[in-house]
């Protein structure tokens, strides 16, 4: 046949060792008569597996078995080199993603303000004294501009989770921003009934063991989409560059600490433009998770790098920022926008799957950041800097979710564009208690009890995540109802966290 592929056009991509030869031309003559892939096309696809074997061996596509053996022979010290004319093959690189500066940052040091700028607290009688304190620091920053603390604030590194703050528009504060930069919530609503999941419980349980991978060395084949990975941004800097593979192998995977991946129902109380559904009850799955690996190591690089390049006293060290008009602060700021596209694409990696191995296609999908900084205005046209760490966007009209804990309910909310809070809002219902004070005074009997009075079903979790840590978040909402609408009420039934063996210590 005209179009058929033999080892001799194979052997011009690489010298493939003999013993692989009949397993490439099974390969590639599949493809190319039952497949109908055109002959330029299939080359192609091998000479893309040749050049990153890793990438297509960590991933279920139709060269994945070919990725592994040529994976496990460049493990074993034999080299299968693409060859100049396999070269011809592979796809145009993507353009450098160029930095609009050259200019370096030098150290400086710098004084805090005498007063602060005033800013506004909702909830007040629910927040810690360390958030409060910590947020004194962060408004006297002589770059500070405006600041909020939402009713769930609690006592983090620098800016307390909770917190928002704006600055000048050249500034960006990586502790600000936070350590799991991009960290997002994401709903998928399906034309379910309420009484499906009752009744599929078994089916339900078994779709989130199988589909869902948690923690630090949570890895996954599975691909649904990898096309965030062809991003220029990827190539931008070396930092980036370093952490592109760890990023794909865990795409579609979540985190430790308060991550989880549940269903639950979900009641619409009534017709909203915005969320676009009928009031009622369906079934629905929530997960909460950010950019892995992949953010936590930028947050750390830069977090460190800002507190070398600005010096502030002691109580406020890391609060420091980078300037965005020098390349230090370029690079931070296009790899927290690289994390944010990341983070996105990982949640819709973790719903299309479950939503496949449902067999139903969601009615619609709602998410939200709530680590990250922001390009915004103020009222009076002030450009800044939003930081929000641990607070959810609600400008006019945005949609956005506020989880409770394993056994209280979340809700989706309408933003009121409510100025005072910097267009702002919770997110979450906030922590009572640290992490170490919750091994030490909650007992798993207890977390048992809980689970079984809410009727929840729990795969993973620990004593650090248990309900009783939690500030009540009908209390926390209705501190904020100048901020959002309640538009939804998820209530979680089968939950699904990392295991106790496989968690690390978290901020939020």
């Amino acid at each position: 046949m005209e179009n058929s592929v033999t080892i001799d056009d194979i052997l011009t991509l690489a010298p493939i060792p003999d013993q692989l030869h009949t397993a490439f031309l099974r390969v590639a003559n599949g493809l190319v008569e039952r497949a109908q892939y055109p002959k330029a096309k299939l080359m192609g696809l091998l000479a893309q597996m040749l050049q990153n074997p890793k990438k297509y061996a960590f991933s279920r596509n139709k060269v994945t078995n070919l990725a592994r053996a040529i994976y496990d022979l460049n493990k074993q010290g034999i080299a299968v080199p693409l060859s100049e004319t396999g070269r011809t093959y592979l796809p145009p690189e993507p353009a450098p993603y160029v930095l609009n500066t050259a200019e370096k940052q030098t150290s400086q040091a710098f004084d805090l303000r005498t007063t602060p700028l005033p800013y506004a607290v909702f909830g007040p009688e629910y927040i810690e004294e360390g958030a409060l304190n910590q947020t004194e620091t962060a408004a006297s920053l002589p770059i500070s501009v405006a600041g909020a603390l939402m009713p769930d604030a609690h006592q983090g590194y620098g800016l307390p989770i909770g917190g928002v703050l704006a600055t000048e528009a050249h500034t960006v504060i990586p502790f600000a921003v936070g350590v799991d930069i991009a960290c997002r919530m994401c709903l998928s609503v399906f034309d379910l009934p309420g009484a499906f999941l009752k009744q599929e419980s078994p089916l339900l349980k078994t779709i989130l063991l199988e589909k869902t991978k948690f923690g630090i060395g949570g890895e996954t084949r599975e691909k649904f989409d990898e096309t965030v990975m062809d991003l220029p941004e990827w190539q931008s800097t070396k930092v980036i560059r370093d952490l592109k593979d760890k990023a794909y192998r865990q795409l579609g995977t979540s985190g430790t600490g308060n991550h989880f991946v549940e269903w639950g129902l979900i009641e619409v109380y009534e017709q909203d433009d915005q969320l676009n559904l009928p009031p009622g009850e369906y079934l629905a799955l929530l997960s909460h998770s950010g950019s892995r690996g992949f953010g936590g190591a930028v947050a750390g690089y830069y977090s460190r790098l800002a507190m070398q390049k600005t010096k502030l006293p002691k109580q406020a060290a890391h609060l420091a920022w980078l300037d965005l008009n020098t390349e230090e602060g370029q690079e931070y700021w296009i790899a927290m926008n690289l994390a944010g596209d990341y983070a996105s694409a990982n949640h819709h990696e973790i719903h299309h799957k479950l939503a496949k191995a449902l067999g139903h296609n969601p009615l619609t999908m709602v998410e939200n950041h709530h680590n990250f900084a922001w390009k915004e205005q103020l009222a009076d046209g002030h450009e800044v800097v939003v930081h929000r760490k641990g607070a959810t966007p609600a400008g006019p009209d945005v949609l956005g979710i506020i989880p409770g804990s394993m056994t209280q309910p979340g809700f989706v909310v309408r933003g009121r564009g409510f100025s005072d809070a910097l267009n702002s809002a919770s997110h979450g219902a906030g922590r009572l208690m640290s992490r170490t004070q919750a091994f030490n005074r909650i007992t798993r009997a207890q977390l048992d009890d809980a689970l079984l009075k809410a009727d929840i079903q729990l795969i993973g979790g620990d004593l650090d995540e248990a309900p009783m840590v939690y500030k009540n978040i009908e209390t926390v909402i209705s501190a904020q109802h100048d901020l959002v609408s309640v538009l939804a009420k998820f209530t979680p039934k089968i939950v699904r966290m990392a295991d106790a063996n496989r968690k690390e210590g978290r901020e939020d």
